[in-house]
């Protein structure tokens, strides 16, 4: 068993590898060409500025036109060496590949005047505090979306038929009708324009996160509640547009589970029914309820881009929505690069997941 856990460890972790190398190349491809275009224009800029400075410099030196002419030529290709333009194009190719495989994101241009809501001097710095945000978010959304998903997916399944049952389906079908951003417009309207109990941009909680003394002694206690603050309006409106959702397809699991033999066998046994629902069914039914959960809070670590930007959330979506509009492509492929890793680490993590949850998984494993 040892051993086949482990060839099935080293297959898995090659095949990351290899699917992790071909994206590089093809998401790097697509960055180098996009970039020289910007890459260009702005070593164009520098050499405008620097250039009349040394004109100026060496006219009042008096040194000769020829000797000036061959300074501007040196300097003009310092500039495109320090930019990385003298390179062959496959080789810039592969060196951001490289770079973005390494996690070496300060390797990638960043456009010089564009404001990032969570701060930084390069695309690392800007891409990996976004990712903060983001994770605070929604992997708190998602586990208290989780909670209430399988407890009432879980509870309409046992009484299916039932007015619970039916409720659940309704508020199911009506939550996955309403689109998130334009929830929380109405949440904002009420919630903060009317009320005024929540700040209409959540962009804001860097700002006052810097204004708390860290040698207070209640520092961590005021931390926390400021991340609150700012996050409990967008954190109500993704629960509650979610919650109906995953509620029912709990409940669409559990049924498919709850018809299986091993539960008739339980039943026939005499355990109660509450061991044989949370027990015996729910571990059976958890391997696609730990994918939808998965794939769910890894797509929202790439950021969410419309619903971040109605709530002004500083997090992976606004910040690659501002990235955009400014064609900053160091931080859309230090962004990009991000999710694209998230999210196959967590495609082929799985895999382990399943064999730790649900028996059948080790058992065929070992057949194979």
């Amino acid at each position: 068993m040892a051993a086949g856990i482990g060839r099935v460890v080293a297959t898995t972790i090659i095949n990351i590898i290899v699917v992790l190398v071909i994206v590089a190349i093809i998401m790097s491809t697509i960055f180098v060409i996009q970039a020289d275009t910007y890459l260009k224009g702005l070593a164009k800029e520098m050499y405008n500025l620097r250039a009349r400075q040394l004109e100026e410099q060496m006219a009042r030196t008096g040194a000769p036109k020829q000797v000036i002419q061959q300074k501007l030529k040196l300097l003009n290709k310092t500039i495109w060496e320090s930019l990385g333009l003298t390179k062959p194009l496959h080789e810039r190719i592969l060196m951001y590949a490289w770079n973005a495989i390494i996690f070496n994101f300060t390797a990638f241009p960043i456009r010089q005047g564009v404001a990032y809501p969570g701060g930084g001097t390069n695309a690392a710095e800007v891409v990996f505090n976004a990712l903060r945000a983001t994770a605070i978010l929604f992997t708190t959304a998602t586990i208290i979306e989780l909670a209430i998903a399988i407890y009432l997916g879980l509870q309409s399944a046992k009484r299916a038929g039932s007015v619970l049952d039916r409720t659940i389906t309704g508020i199911a079908l009506l939550s996955a009708s309403l689109p998130m951003w334009w929830v929380g417009i109405l949440m904002l309207l009420v919630f903060s324009y009317h009320l005024g109990l929540f700040p209409y941009a959540a962009k804001e909680v860097y700002a006052a996160i810097g204004k708390l003394n860290p040698s207070s002694p209640f520092y961590i206690f005021d931390y926390i509640r400021t991340w609150l603050y700012y996050m409990a309006l967008p954190l109500i409106t993704i629960v509650l547009v979610t919650f109906g959702g995953g509620a029912y397809i709990v409940r669409n699991i559990v049924l498919g589970t709850l018809r299986e033999d091993f539960v008739m066998v339980a039943r026939a046994k005499g355990l109660p029914e509450r061991l044989v629902l949370y027990k015996h069914v729910l571990r059976a039914a958890s391997p696609p309820i730990a994918t939808m959960t998965a794939l769910s809070l890894v797509g929202s670590l790439g950021g969410a881009i419309i619903t971040e930007t109605v709530f002004q959330w500083p997090g992976m979506g606004l910040t690659y929505w501002i990235a955009i509009q400014n064609g900053d492509s160091g931080v859309v492929m230090a962004n990009t690069w991000i999710t694209t890793f998230l999210f196959i680490v967590v495609i082929f993590t799985l895999d382990f997941i399943y064999m730790l949850l649900d028996p059948r998984v080790r058992v065929g494993r070992r057949q194979g």
